[in-house]
């Protein structure tokens, strides 16, 4: 695939088999994701790599308990209430592993440096014919003290780009994408 219809043909993969992702796949999505741009060449990143079952679950149980005391009230809150709520509702939906990327607190551009090395992770996926999403329902969990402790993730690191990682079972079709607004100005 050329680099245009890899983009065209990523989706948030939410419906995955239980087929393990081997680990010389899981590091060359690493170093993909270590090939992106990043501020001052500082390449601070790391990564965290969790394909333990029991672990995935207790994550997301603990993430959507902590999400639910934090949410505020409306239809579209209303709404993931009742989807965190339901216990059959796992936040990351089967996938065999989970990418965690974090960079150093500290540094300015942190979240924009593990944005685009997620980015980079998520196109060498799609290529290799795996699913990836972010799941940004793990970010604050992951952030908090018991979270840090699940993943070992030292304290001087934020956890920037929860990516769960598998074999999709289903691909969903494109969404129509808006005209974007540009302006010129030359």
């Amino acid at each position: 695939m050329d680099a245009m219809e890899v983009i065209r043909a990523r989706r948030s993969i939410r419906t995955y088999q239980a087929t393990p992702v081997n680990r010389e796949l899981l590091n060359r999505l690493v170093e993909a994701a270590t090939l992106a741009p990043n501020a001052m060449n500082e390449q601070a990143w790391s990564f965290t790599i969790v394909t333990d079952r029991q672990l995935l679950l207790d994550i997301s149980h603990s993430a959507k308990a902590h999400l639910l005391v934090d949410l505020a009230q409306g239809p579209h809150i209303d709404h993931m209430r009742s989807t965190l709520s339901d216990p059959r509702f796992e936040i990351f939906h089967g996938a065999p592993a989970l990418i965690v990327i974090s960079a150093p607190k500290h540094l300015q551009w942190a979240v924009e440096d593990c944005a685009l090395a997620a980015e980079n992770l998520m196109l060498a996926a799609q290529a290799q014919g795996i699913g990836t999403c972010w799941i940004g329902f793990a970010q604050t969990w992951l952030n908090t003290p018991e979270g840090r402790a699940a993943i070992h993730l030292e304290d001087a690191l934020l956890a920037v780009a929860p990516i769960i990682v598998g074999y999709p079972k289903e691909t969903p079709a494109a969404v129509p994408r808006r005209t974007p607004q540009v302006h010129w100005i030359e």
